[in-house]
């Protein structure tokens, strides 16, 4: 690789232009993610997005992924970062690398170490010491890399981007933090294009418009917003401000909405996720896309251009045609400037019954023009003309344009025709022009137009036309000097065309195709002339008998899995793993119950428990619950005074995304739990004190002071009183006395749908409202003793405010921890397979048992691996191929179940290079039957082949 450093960075930016080694370019960028697809795939999945028109990636670097633990890092195999950019340079595609520290993507953590939460006093996503520190042990490694692979240095390249929508985050200064990042890329070698994206529009809220960074806007709207050119458009002008142009790092996949950003002025055109992958491992992030909680699911696909296991799909003829178009205007097209439609055309509805269409902003073209854009955003197709301005011409004139609801069309008005070697102008055509070939050392040129339905197309040449030959094309009377006019009807399968032999000799063909032709077209025009229509590529993809020869073995459920697994005592009781060093896999807290004898155990309460907690109670399985980070009851009569309680921990992943609605959706929050209660009572508070005072001020201490004198407060169930403020504001005041025998008090706020503070004898102690509605109080509790709650509650528009239930009980002693992670688990997996059975499917395990499925699996000498489909109910599986995680599910059915987001929750991947002709290829699956009351079970697996094209 040529490492020599040129004095400018490959990327130049300014208004309305995006230049690559002087070079006006139109960049269409697609995620592609190396720790989402196997390194077998990684050229493949370049070189099909190649041929369907992008010729950029963007990639992250997860900097968890490469720092296993805290100074533990890999670079090797899978992870080989530099084999990546690479293979990217070969293939002859930019790239736009995202380091983070923080990337989202829908990834464990963002992308930040588990190990970073666990630090007293650190400040994720600040210039706090400690965080930077740490960023910088990553960049240390990471950027080196990347600038070793810079345009300028031989590879490719072209902008590096720091942090990720850190608009979304309460960031305390901006500015401060990007530049923090910024001078340490700067001396960690990077020269390329530094820049910064915003996820919900704030330009300062995510770069801190810091010198030397480029703000960066990510739009993920409604396709088919009628307002969004607007917006996108008010963008374009402030970025103009700041001599930049619009580039669009992340977006929606359709190259609908690709061209209306187009018509903006965009310059970088970044859909997310146009290749598919998967989260193998414990790789998977929780977000707020649920009801707020949603699990990331294994199979991590927005159903872009190419599936996870790489077949391409409808949309990746678009992004081809796409890239057509915009090539065969070229530079001119690359450095046009954004109008307002209404200066070039007006629309002048025909079909009066339809109100879909707008005309988008117009582009006028560097060398002479214009494109307009035609979008239709109803819900119907719609015949529409234009009003040239100052021309007073409608057109068409001699045909119909019919716009199609999801259609952004780019019609050319008044194009220089010189560019393609002639003299004379395009002055319009309501067919799209998508090729132009210049050929017979520049004495025929080749235009190809496509059309839904009709196309018509206005020339003006200098040159008399000597000679004309029409098919499929109708010539129309001269209307003008010089001016020729062709309409055609779109028709599938059948190209229509007029060739035009001028006076001097030069020949012009003119091509009219039906759009759905177009889509199958060849990505060029022939050297001799000619096109080429093909098909869209079809897979094969019935199910296959594929034989497994499986074998189960059920494990002790409330033991650790881990082959000779040795517990940790808890000096300071149950905390988060985090804490502990755990930061992914499952985790086993072991305590004893503390419930003295004699007394009713009701239920045990799990204290702010993430993300799967499932207990036991000796061998006994209680229930599993997804607390969020908060707390949860799971009722049970069946523990016993001194019993062993088992947590059995799930990490399913840290979040990608701050959010405060749950504990577990804050970006720094950490998993496990922070106890067991055996709950002895179960006591609603009914009767409160209640006060009304003034909306929008803060709490007044004096309220909920113990000694304040509330004998004259009205009393009434909580919240049930009618206040005539909107929104309203009370202070509610309870006294209740300390069980004597009890040491674990909490409140359960069931039913709110408002936002209260909570006080206790006087102390402000938190929070509660509707997605988090517990709160322990047993600090601030001495048993035997009065407790007076104050709570300050705060409605919109009477909404209700539930009741208020106390759960008291002991909590339980002597903590122990254990963990798993791949290798524990396989250790385990492998330790039990020497007393597994044969088995045959289906597999039905009772609730709460856990079990290893292990099974042999034939791999065809056709096959490039399988989507593997499961059938079944109540049941959760990890299933490894080999040492590799590929897929975690949780069937359908079930009220434990969270909500899923990101991809197909009921299949996963085995990709083919992975697999092993022959029946060499292991699989072992573990099994939980998670649903309290009900079994669980595993029906079937479908096999559908990978890569079989039909025909």
């Amino acid at each position: 690789m040529n490492m020599e450093v040129k004095a400018e960075p490959a990327l130049q930016l300014s208004a309305s232009t995006l230049r690559i080694g002087g070079n006006a370019e139109i960049i269409l960028c697609a995620s592609l993610f190396y720790f989402r697809n196997p390194r077998a795939h990684w050229r493949e999945r370049m070189e099909q997005l190649k041929a369907y028109g992008y010729n950029a990636i963007d990639v992250y670097f997860p900097w968890n992924f490469h720092e296993s633990g805290e100074g533990i890092w890999d670079f090797s195999g899978e992870k080989d970062v530099e084999a990546f950019l690479q293979l990217a340079a070969e293939v002859g595609l930019w790239v736009v690398a995202r380091p983070g520290p923080y990337i989202c993507s829908e990834w464990d953590g963002g992308a930040l170490p588990g190990y970073l939460f666990a630090k007293p006093g650190i400040v994720i996503r600040s210039t706090e010491a400690a965080y930077l520190k740490s960023v910088e042990n990553w960049f240390d490694r990471i950027l080196p890399i990347l600038a070793k692979y810079e345009q300028q240095r031989g590879g490719s390249i072209i902008c590096v981007q720091l942090e990720n929508e850190l608009d979304f985050y309460d960031c305390p200064d901006p500015n401060a933090y990007i530049t923090a990042l910024r001078d340490m890329a700067v001396s960690r070698g990077i020269t390329a294009k530094l820049i910064a994206c915003a996820g919900q529009g704030g330009l300062y809220e995510a770069s801190g418009l810091v010198d030397g960074v480029a703000p960066t806007c990510n739009f993920y709207p409604n396709d088919m917003d009628p307002e969004f050119e607007a917006k996108v458009s008010a963008y374009e002008s402030r970025l103009a401000e700041l001599d930049l142009p619009l580039l669009v790092t992340e977006t929606n996949r359709s190259h609908f909405l690709l061209r209306r950003l187009l018509s903006c002025g965009a310059k970088l055109l970044g859909p997310y996720l146009q290749v598919s992958g998967t989260n193998f491992g414990f790789t998977n992030g929780t977000n707020n896309w649920g009801k707020p909680l949603a699990f990331m699911t294994s199979d991590y696909d927005f159903y872009g251009m190419i599936s996870p296991e790489g077949h391409v799909r409808s949309e990746a003829y678009e992004g081809r045609l796409m890239r057509r178009v915009i090539n065969a205007y070229s530079s001119s097209l690359a450095e046009a400037v954004t109008a307002p439609a209404s200066e070039l055309a007006t629309v002048v509805r025909s079909d009066r019954a339809a109100t879909g269409t707008i005309a988008a902003r117009q582009l006028r073209l560097k060398q002479g023009g214009q494109l307009l854009f035609s979008v239709n955003v109803g819900k119907q197709e719609e015949a529409v003309q234009f009003e040239l301005s100052g021309e007073g011409l409608r057109v068409p004139q001699a045909s119909r344009l019919t716009t199609v609801p999801g259609r952004c069309e780019i019609l050319p008005i008044a194009v220089p025709l010189s560019a393609w070697g002639l003299e004379g102008t395009l002055n319009y055509a309501t067919a799209e022009l998508s090729d132009v070939l210049v050929a017979d050392d520049g004495k025929k040129t080749i235009i190809v137009f496509h059309s839904e339905h009709e196309g018509e197309i206005s020339l003006t040449l200098k040159q008399p036309i000597a000679a004309a030959e029409v098919e499929g094309m109708q010539k129309h009377e001269q209307q003008a000097e010089g001016t020729h006019l062709f309409t055609f009807a779109a028709a599938a399968g059948q190209i229509a065309t007029s060739r035009l032999e001028l006076a001097d000799g030069h020949v012009i063909e003119l091509v009219g195709l039906a759009r759905a032709d177009a889509l199958l077209m060849d990505s060029h025009i022939h050297e001799g002339g000619y096109i080429t229509i093909g098909s869209q590529i079809a897979y094969d993809d019935a199910p296959r008998d594929v034989a497994v020869n499986w074998s189960l073995k059920q494990v002790d459920a409330a033991a650790p899995l881990a082959a000779g697994s040795v517990y940790t005592p808890l000096a300071d009781g149950a905390d988060y793993l985090e804490k502990n060093g755990i930061n992914r896999g499952y985790a086993w807290y072991e305590a004893v119950d503390q419930t003295l004898a004699g007394e009713q155990v009701q239920g045990v309460l799990v204290q702010q428990g993430s993300d799967v907690v499932s207990i036991y109670s000796d061998q006994a399985y209680l229930g599993s619950c997804v607390p969020g980070g908060g707390s949860r009851l799971i009722r049970t009569s069946e523990v016993q005074t001194g019993s062993k309680l088992t947590a059995r921990v799930e990490i399913w992943g840290h979040t990608n995304f701050d959010d405060a609605r749950l504990p577990a959706l804050r970006l720094d929050s950490m998993k496990g739990i922070k106890g067991l209660t055996s709950v002895t009572k179960v006591q609603p508070l009914l009767h409160w004190r209640v006060l009304r005072t003034k909306p929008g001020t803060q709490p007044d201490l004096e309220f909920a002071a113990p000694d304040f004198n509330d004998s004259e407060w009205a009393i009434v169930t909580f919240g049930n009183w009618l206040s005539p403020d909107h929104p309203s504001a009370e202070y509610f005041r309870k006294t209740f006395t300390a069980s004597e025998s009890a040491d674990s008090w909490t409140l359960h706020f069931g039913g709110i749908q408002a936002f209260a503070q909570v006080f206790v004898n006087g102390s402000a102690i938190g929070s509660v409202h509707p997605f988090d509605p517990y709160i322990n109080i047993s600090a601030y509790v001495r048993p035997g003793e009065d407790v007076q709650v104050t709570v300050f509650l705060e409605r919109v528009l009477g909404l209700g405010a539930g009741e208020v239930i106390l759960y008291e009980g002991n909590a339980a002693r002597e903590w122990r921890l254990a963990a798993s992670e791949e290798a524990e688990l396989l250790g385990h997996a492998a330790q039990e397979r020497t007393a597994a059975e044969s088995h045959e499917l289906p597999v039905r395990l009772e609730a709460g048992a856990v079990a290893w499925l292990y099974g042999k699996l034939d791999q065809p000498g056709e096959g490039n691996g399988w989507r593997v489909k499961v059938n079944g109910s109540n049941m959760k599986l990890t299933v490894f191929l080999g040492e590799t995680i590929v897929g975690r599910l949780w069937t359908a059915s079930g009220a434990t179940r969270p909500s899923f987001s990101g991809g197909d929750q009921e299949s996963f991947y085995l990709p083919g290079p992975w697999l092993n002709n022959g029946d060499q290829n292991e699989l072992t699956i573990l099994l939980e039957a998670v649903e309290a009351g009900e079994p669980a079970l595993l029906e079937s697996f479908t096999f559908l082949p990978v890569g079989i094209l039909k025909g």
